[in-house]
């Protein structure tokens, strides 16, 4: 429970200090006063703080977020007070607006990016070997009460010769939860026998479809990752990750996923331990992973998120004017109730999923 608690905080914490560092430095780039930077929610003033060059840094005693108040911003704060002033965020350009408002999202891209390239160069690269031949045999799984060892060589599935391990897995993945016959090789010996697949879900564009699995992975050719290389890696996996979280979310518009697939701050505590116990790598890997979701998620175009603004951003620089305040208000205001009441759905589905 411990390393649940400590390593969930350790996770939001650092992504949460990244993600809002990214609006520091931007508004800072631009002339905009940074009135407040704080890791951590500071309810009743009970943080600690402290004034350096005209802004408030602080760590909240409330450890999960963490925010930063530019001056003249109609922003989650429902703070209406501008002035007008040159060095208000209000007082800024189109570009200069977005500029600030992507910025946090940027910083958790860049992070993934960071993370990804930093495990790669310390871990090395494990190139799956192409031929059908079995590397590892997870227990519990079909092949493994099967009998299926490792170094045994894929012959045939259903009758089909298999050339390698991407059309044995072909195979094997269209038949979700029924019997296939598969032919295996072991030390000049031939056994053909029948084994039920188990299923797995996986995103096809952004429908949810079952693929069949019996357990088994190839051979894993381990080698050492140069610089240049695995920043590439680090950028192709953080790519990789963005692109299924939007296939993600467009299944879920379409109805193809529940909501109640989605994880909330228990099941992320919950995960966040688990992998915790498997090492630091695990961990960053993992932090990683919800940097680039939580950059997505904040990047949409959904008032009081990030990307809410830069649409806010941009209708004012079309209209070359501004909207009123009471409709930013409204926005805002809407925008927060949406926010609020998708965090208590999701948090009841944690906890319902937490009991099951």
């Amino acid at each position: 429970m411990i390393l649940t608690i400590f390593s969930f905080i350790f996770v939001i914490g650092v992504l949460v200090f990244f993600h809002e560092m990214g609006h520091f430095l931007a508004a800072k780039s631009v002339g905009v006063r940074v009135e407040k930077f704080y890791l951590g929610f500071n309810f009743f003033g009970l943080g600690l703080k402290k004034m350096y060059k005209g802004t408030e840094y602080g760590i909240g005693l409330f450890p999960l977020g963490g925010y930063v108040k530019l001056a003249g911003i109609i922003d989650e704060s429902l703070d209406t007070e501008c002035t007008g002033a040159p060095d208000e965020f209000k007082s800024k350009n189109m570009f200069q607006k977005i500029w600030i408002m992507s910025a946090g999202v940027i910083m958790n891209f860049l992070l993934a990016i960071l993370i990804f390239a930093h495990l790669t160069y310390h871990n090395g690269i494990d190139d799956p070997d192409p031929r059908a031949v079995v590397g590892k045999v997870y227990p519990e799984y079909p092949a493994d009460k099967l009998g299926l060892q490792e170094s045994d060589e894929i012959l045939s599935v259903n009758g089909i010769q298999v050339a390698d391990w991407e059309s044995m897995t072909q195979e094997i993945h269209s038949h979700p939860k029924e019997e296939i016959e598969i032919s295996w090789i072991r030390n000049g010996e031939i056994t053909t026998a029948v084994i039920t697949t188990e299923s797995t879900p996986q995103l096809l564009g952004d429908e949810l479809i079952e693929r069949g699995m019996i357990g088994i992975m190839p051979i894993l050719n381990h080698r050492e990752a140069g610089l240049f290389e695995s920043f590439s890696v680090g950028y192709r996996q953080t790519y990789h990750f963005l692109n299924l979280t939007y296939r993600s979310l467009m299944a879920l518009f379409k109805g193809n996923v529940s909501i109640k697939e989605m994880a909330g701050p228990i099941m992320i505590a919950k995960i966040a331990g688990e992998t915790a116990s498997a090492g630091w790598s695990a961990l960053l890997g993992l932090m990683a992973f919800i940097s680039i979701n939580l950059g997505f998620i904040n990047i949409l175009p959904v008032p009081g998120l990030d990307g809410g603004h830069v649409v806010i951003a941009l209708i004012e620089g079309i209209i070359r004017r501004d909207i009123p305040l009471k409709v930013k208000m409204g926005i805002q205001q809407t925008g927060l109730v949406l926010l609020l009441l998708l965090f208590i759905t999701i948090m009841v589905n944690d906890i319902q999923r937490l009991f099951q």
